[in-house]
């Protein structure tokens, strides 16, 4: 019988395996993919301007996602690299809003110039301390950037707006599979040191919260935007929960987890604001 897998060996095979997908299946060009010949046939709208470019700001602190990611993945080839991967497909996210920003007119260059000046006047820290928590936390932020971006894409079907629906369509399935890695990888932790494991969960949801909340600017404001968050309840059923189930935790289990974490009351059923992005 051999040896079982060690936590690097199973998280190296998983990452190759996202590796292959994504170079095989899921490569894209924004250049070429996204049907910007056609774009004056289609209305872009304020709400459109400013769903891109929040989602854009977000992105534009890859520098500091990546920088803080790989202090702590380093020890563990395969997380390191999915890093690596994970953020030249953020950073292409962010390109490809700019690009519908400024070509759609929706934003000039100038405008646009002074919005990424004050993103990167402020810099991004870690919410988290340790990697398995920084993999609870990116299992459900991933989620819930899926979850946004699918809903603009089915917004974008609906309106018959077809680059914003191929865009979408786009960063979407990347953020699944990147949702889809950091779950895998908790399964990892969980047969690895399930009570930790479970104790770390318990506490990134206390205390989740989507980046932009306190970077990008004029947050409120933009929130009230539909389409730019969203709300607690839908992401406590399909991010939390589906999370849950995903990774083979029960609520049973979660609950026990935030009561050993002092939350024995009101967010119990997941942080406020978590859905926000």
């Amino acid at each position: 019988m051999s040896a079982p897998l060690s936590l690097k060996e199973k998280t190296y095979r998983a990452y190759m395996e996202f590796f292959e997908t994504s170079e095989r299946k899921r490569r894209w060009n924004p250049f070429n993919d996204v049907p910007w010949d056609g774009l004056t046939r289609f209305e872009n709208t304020d709400d459109d301007a400013i769903c891109a470019e929040t989602f854009c700001g977000v992105e534009l602190y890859v520098p500091d996602y990546t920088a803080n990611g790989f202090n702590l993945t380093r020890p563990i080839f395969g997380h390191a690299w999915f890093q690596a991967s994970w953020g030249f497909e953020e950073s292409r996210h962010a390109v490809t809003f700019r690009e519908y920003l400024v070509r759609s007119g929706l934003r000039s260059p100038e405008q646009y110039q002074a919005f990424e000046d004050a993103i990167l006047s402020k810099t991004w820290s870690l919410p988290f301390a340790t990697r398995r928590q920084i993999s609870c936390y990116g299992a459900l932020q991933e989620a819930a950037t899926y979850l946004i971006y699918r809903a603009q894409r089915e917004n974008a079907h609906e309106r018959g707006h077809e680059l914003l629906e191929r865009l979408y369509f786009f960063i979407s399935r990347d953020e699944a599979a990147h949702m889809g890695f950091y779950r895998t990888v908790l399964k990892f932790e969980l047969a690895e040191d399930r009570p930790g494991t479970l104790s770390d969960l318990a506490h990134v949801i206390k205390y989740f919260e989507m980046p932009g909340v306190k970077l990008v600017p004029e947050f409120e404001r933009r929130i009230q935007v539909k389409g730019v968050a969203l709300s607690s309840k839908y992401f406590l059923e399909h991010g939390v929960l589906a999370t849950l189930k995903a990774i083979g935790v029960t609520r049973v289990e979660l609950l026990r987890a935030l009561r050993l974490d002092g939350n024995e009351s009101s967010r119990s059923d997941a942080a406020t604001g978590a859905a926000t992005i």
